[in-house]
């Protein structure tokens, strides 16, 4: 592996710090003119709560996702990147996007927020930057604070 990045990937999750881990992103795909991926990730297993589940709960979680997404990538393309796509996919977060999305894009670099936005997840059984960063092929780069984006 070099020392440049040619494959990012940035967890987006609607939350404060994957904003700021998108808006790093854009910085370090520039300095490296690199590929930017986009992911998010729909989590199924909150679809077990609702008792009688049916297709227009994931349907207008696909739609949400797919709109925040266009937006991230038309702010990505207007930042001066012209290599960004964004990838929706369904399962848990935290083994999808270091187990699964990073392998089957070749990524050298996952961006993610530090928290994120399951707090009862993350005091149960642990936050999805943590296992990221535990399972993922490749560098990680955690964002705590919106320093030197702003």
């Amino acid at each position: 592996m070099g020392l440049k990045y040619q494959h990012i990937l940035v967890a987006i999750d609607g939350s404060k710090e994957a904003d700021w881990a998108f808006k790093k992103g854009i910085e370090v795909a520039k300095r490296n003119n690199s590929s930017l991926l986009l992911v998010h990730v729909i989590d199924t297993r909150s679809f077990a709560l609702i008792e009688a589940y049916d297709t227009v709960v994931g349907e207008r979680a696909e739609k949400l996702a797919k709109d925040m997404l266009e937006n991230y990538q038309k702010q990505a393309e207007d930042a001066g990147l012209s290599n960004v796509q964004y990838e929706i996919d369904f399962g848990s977060p935290k083994v999808r996007i270091p187990r699964d999305l990073a392998m089957k894009h070749n990524v050298d670099l996952i961006i993610c927020g530090a928290t994120g936005m399951n707090l009862v997840e993350r005091f149960f059984i642990g936050s999805v930057s943590e296992h990221i960063t535990r399972y993922a092929p490749c560098d990680v780069l955690i964002v705590r604070t919106s320093k030197d984006i702003e």
